[in-house]
């Protein structure tokens, strides 16, 4: 698979995880955060599980600690997102989460050590200033909530950058199918957890049409398939480049947001959404005509 052709596809992917973000509002409306991710990652298992249940017990070693790894990452960013969430704002969390997109080269640089391309980073610039915009966040005063969205950040970073090592190796479906299940295994318990700590007095749950539709979008299309894509096309481009295209989660929930609760964007809002998008195109295009213009000075 070409780089260009897996950008695509990860961009697809953060188009559809905009989507999560108002299928779990609507989700929430009927039961508790911890609780709510429980039962969207114990539903995406469970139907791998039955799908996949004998390449699952096939699992190696080597494959069964990757999983692990990447698992605690993954679990670890929900997990200490969805906490942060209890304390802080959705607009806050949104622009500390999409920062990943300047703490990912930091992990990569620290555990690879391999130098970032200069258009890269200064995508990645770029791409800062348009989020900044976008959110616009107050940090007057900064909480325990957006301490907790930070450290889930940082755990974002690491699982970028760990996923593009982990899948290097791996050749086949099966192997892909084992590491999203892992991932899946690692975050049940961290929710239930979760649940149990913080929401064991004041648990709500409320058996809805709407809940069905939000555990049906979100476990099923967001967590099964976009989690299956990701580990298998990511390796095809760099952690850099695929922190970019995930920066522009919280502008196609914005977007997806206006049509499903007719949510109004502000003029900087549409300002930082372009300056987004430019961030990325800049990584993309500018490698392209750097090689264009050596071309033609040779």
């Amino acid at each position: 698979m070409k780089s260009l052709s897996a950008e695509l596809l990860l961009g697809v992917v953060t188009i559809i995880w905009g989507a999560t973000f108002s299928f779990t509002k609507l989700g929430l409306d009927e039961t508790s955060p911890f609780f709510y991710l429980f039962l969207r990652f114990l539903l995406a298992f469970s139907i791998l599980l039955i799908i996949f249940w004998r390449q699952f017990f096939q699992i190696k070693k080597e494959t069964f600690l990757h999983g692990l790894v990447l698992g605690l990452f993954f679990g670890g960013g929900f997990v200490l997102q969805t906490l942060g969430l209890k304390f802080t704002s959705v607009t806050k969390s949104a622009f500390i989460t999409g920062m990943a997109v300047v703490i990912t080269p930091f992990v990569f640089w620290l555990i690879i050590r391999k130098p970032i391309k200069f258009w890269q980073k200064a995508g990645v610039f770029v791409a800062f200033i348009g989020l900044w915009l976008f959110a616009n966040p107050d940090f007057d005063n900064i909480n325990i909530g957006d301490i907790l969205t930070f450290i889930s950040t940082v755990f974002w970073g690491f699982y970028i950058t760990y996923m593009d090592i982990f899948t290097k190796k791996v050749s086949d479906f099966k192997e892909t199918i084992q590491l999203v299940m892992m991932q899946f295994i690692v975050i049940l318990p961290l929710s239930f957890a979760g649940t149990g700590i913080f929401e064991s007095e004041s648990i709500k749950f409320i058996f809805s049409e709407m809940l069905i539709y939000s555990l049906l979008f979100n476990g099923i299309v967001a967590s099964i398939f976009l989690t299956i894509i990701h580990t298998a096309v990511q390796k095809y481009t760099t952690p850099v480049k695929a922190a970019l295209i995930f920066s522009l989660e919280p502008v196609f929930a914005s977007l997806i947001a206006f049509i499903i609760f007719k949510e109004i964007l502000s003029g900087k809002e549409y300002l930082g959404a372009f300056i987004l998008f430019s961030g990325v195109l800049l990584s993309e295009g500018g490698e392209y005509l750097q090689k264009i213009f050596n071309r033609k000075k040779d």
